[in-house]
């Protein structure tokens, strides 16, 4: 599950923006009496500011995050919820001295959130913590397999500012011809855009400004008591297995299998934010692979593979933890891209066959009328969409050549032809249900194009990075779609909305590298033991490696077990669809796992599963005490969880680099160990 803002499916927003449908009618009519700005007033200098400051720190979350477990929630609440309390808290200040001079407009709270997840999209589709780090000697070194020199890189921030600037930008050309039809002929919903633009138009109204300043209060509460609580935990984590985040919670013998919790307040915010079904999935996968399968597993080592090999060797139990993970995930991709495209083709073909509606009936609707005219009174002309894609995808393919000679032009010049087929199917299919799937198309790069180069010949290194060329295409084009849709909803020009995913773009690529770099060069990233485990940098590059050696290359029984999986996360999705459409008086439907959340503890373990439970626990108890207080407030509480967290990892990886380690290790011991550690000191 490599959610991100535009990531993975989010029921929440689908049930946001159905429950306000009957509210969406009239909110135009809120807004009558206030000026629409143009588009060069949507994009203020501080709305710039503030989109800056608020890149800065979500793409923190976003890359702590990611080098964790590689679950990302949506962000979209914190990400306007801050810009509207920043922007608001200074045209306050100026309107008290008289030297307010344009008023704050939800226009430009829109360009505030797309500037900020565009640019914390980067940290996602970038590949820091997947596809890039796969590269690197460290993740390398992890595999005794496929580490020749031609299938390494080593990492740098040189080649790695080039290549996002390079491959970043094509994705917002390839489906700009395309908004009008999306939004206005076919009326696809997008639920989190939808979702966001209600989240805006309601700060902008007198009783939903009210709300949004209670919202900040409780956010930066929650924010203080997080990062006061992560600085508290460091005082007692001088290294690895230190500290309160190694507390044996069910036990030692849990502990050694994963099962504890970690007092991570960033994962119990994150439980707080996603589904109850995604959490419960995440456990029912632990439970499955670390509390059943790897023990019986490791009962044949010996006979199942060779009891010498190191535990990080993907020709030992390690490698049933990553290949049966894989097949987990190839196996929902598989299914839902499928599933995506049936659905695409279908809804398009009932289109263009349902008879075309009079285009001379007159629209009634206020709001409509309101939002047909703004969303085409700037427009991006068709040529300028055909030749920027043009022009960036010959910069690409001339550039990626360069920086991953495994790579030849012609290569990067197939990518994207097929891209933009890929893009439109992404985007229209995000429209349809909310998925956006881009990253099972990266995986499916991998795939084909290490197989296509070969291991020889640098197959892994060509994978990997044909993975990110297919990424940045395919997730900033749903990106773009859906803030045509929040800009359509709260009449911001689509002039706007495409300049500020310009610029939050550009932000993205110049920040996401300098964050990475500072957890690079301050924690052993990929090390699955410790602290920044960065599960998707073996995953992906355990991908490439099937690529390019194929089935062969697995431990015993691993292939059996992985094709196994691979059915059984097909069987699992089929069956939800089905009672999806067939079974609507229980909606048993609701209550199946989700494969792509099973698997992402058969490499991790389960602890992050239990922090996210405890969210979910949390939630759910409020909820039951007071609905609407939940639902106002648990965003908020949530998101400052969330940031006081992970910001904290600034302050820490600075210390880290000046050499500056925390002064005591919690450690705890069985009394057997204990009683040795006892006598070793009083013999000394």
């Amino acid at each position: 599950m490599e959610n991100k803002n535009s990531g993975d499916r989010n029921p929440k927003a689908e049930e946001e923006g159905d429950d306000h449908d009957g509210e969406k009618l009239v909110m135009e009519d809120a807004f009558k009496d206030v000026e629409v700005p143009s588009w060069r007033k949507q994009i203020t200098f501080r709305a710039m500011v503030t989109s800056l400051l608020l890149s800065i720190v979500f793409n923190f979350i976003v890359c702590k995050l990611n080098l964790t477990t590689g679950v990302i929630p949506s962000l979209n609440v914190a990400a306007g919820l801050l810009g509207f309390a920043i922007v608001k808290a200074w045209t306050s200040l100026l309107e008290k001295f008289g030297a307010l001079k344009q008023p704050f407009t939800r226009q430009e709270n829109t360009v505030i959130q797309t500037c900020v997840v565009a640019s914390s999209g980067i940290a996602f589709s970038s590949g820091t913590a997947s596809y890039l780090l796969g590269m690197s000697t460290r993740v390398a070194a992890l595999a005794d397999s496929g580490s020749t020199p031609a299938n390494v890189k080593q990492l740098s921030l040189g080649w790695m500012f080039g290549f996002l600037f390079a491959v970043s930008f094509v994705g917002l050309f390839s489906i700009v011809p395309l908004r009008k039809m999306m939004i206005l002929k076919y009326k696809l919903t997008y639920p989190s855009g939808t979702a966001t633009a209600y989240l805006i138009n309601s700060f902008h109204t007198p009783k939903g400004a009210k709300l949004a300043v209670k919202q900040v209060a409780v956010l930066l509460k929650s924010f203080c008591v997080s990062f006061a609580w992560a600085f508290f935990q460091w005082f007692f984590a001088v290294a690895d297995g230190c500290g309160f985040s190694s507390f044996p919670t069910f036990g030692l013998k849990a502990y050694k299998q994963k099962f504890y919790f970690d007092f991570s307040s960033t994962y119990v915010g994150v439980g707080m934010i996603c589904p109850y079904m995604v959490n419960i999935s995440l456990m029912i996968g632990a439970i499955l692979s670390w509390g059943i399968m790897w023990p019986l597993i490791e009962k044949n080592k010996g006979s199942w593979y060779s009891a010498d090999l190191p535990d990080s060797s993907l020709h030992g139990l390690q490698g049933y933890r990553v290949f049966i993970a894989i097949a987990m995930m190839l196996g929902d991709g598989f299914y839902h891209v499928i599933l995506m495209l049936i659905k695409t083709f279908g809804s398009l073909a009932n289109a263009w066959g349902a008879e075309v509606a009079d285009q001379n009936t007159q629209i009634t609707n206020y709001d409509e009328l309101q939002r047909k005219e703004y969303f085409l009174k700037d427009q991006i002309p068709n040529w300028v969409a055909l030749l920027g894609y043009i022009f960036l995808a010959a910069i690409s393919i001339v550039v990626v050549p360069i920086i991953f000679h495994q790579l030849k032009w012609y290569h990067i010049l197939v990518a994207y032809v097929i891209a933009p087929v890929l893009a439109f199917c992404n985007a229209y299919g995000c429209g349809l249900t909310d998925w956006s799937l881009a990253s099972n198309y990266g995986k499916l790069a991998i795939i084909l194009f290490s197989a296509w180069v070969g291991l020889e010949t640098g197959g892994v290194i060509a994978g990997l990075a044909s993975c990110g060329v297919m990424m940045s295409i395919v997730a900033t084009a749903s990106d773009l779609m859906q803030d045509f849709k929040t800009g359509y909803l709260t009449l911001s020009s689509p002039r706007s909305m495409f300049l500020s995913q310009v610029i939050g773009t550009a932000l993205g690529c110049f920040i996401t590298p300098l964050v990475f770099w500072i957890f690079y060069k301050a924690y052993p990233l990929g090390d699955p033991e410790g602290s920044f485990p960065a599960p998707y940098g073996q995953l992906y590059r355990g991908i490439a490696l099937l690529g390019v050696q194929g089935l062969g290359s697995l431990p015993k029984h691993c292939v059996e077990l992985s094709i196994g999986f691979f059915v059984a996360a097909i069987a699992i999705n089929t069956i939800q669809e089905a009672l999806l459409r067939r079974e609507t008086k229980y909606k048993i439907y609701r209550f199946i796992p989700s494969p792509m959340c099973m698997a992402i503890p058969f490499y991790l373990g389960g602890y992050f599963a239990i922090d996210m439970c405890v969210g979910s626990l949390i939630l759910f108890l409020w909820r039951m005490k007071n609905r609407t207080s939940a639902d106002n407030f648990s965003p908020a509480v949530a998101s400052g969880l969330i940031c006081g967290d992970s910001l904290w990892g600034i302050p820490a990886a600075v210390l880290s680099l000046a050499g500056v380690n925390a002064p005591i290790c919690m450690k705890f011991l069985s009394a057997s160990a204990n009683n040795k550690v006892d006598g070793y000191l009083v013999g000394r």
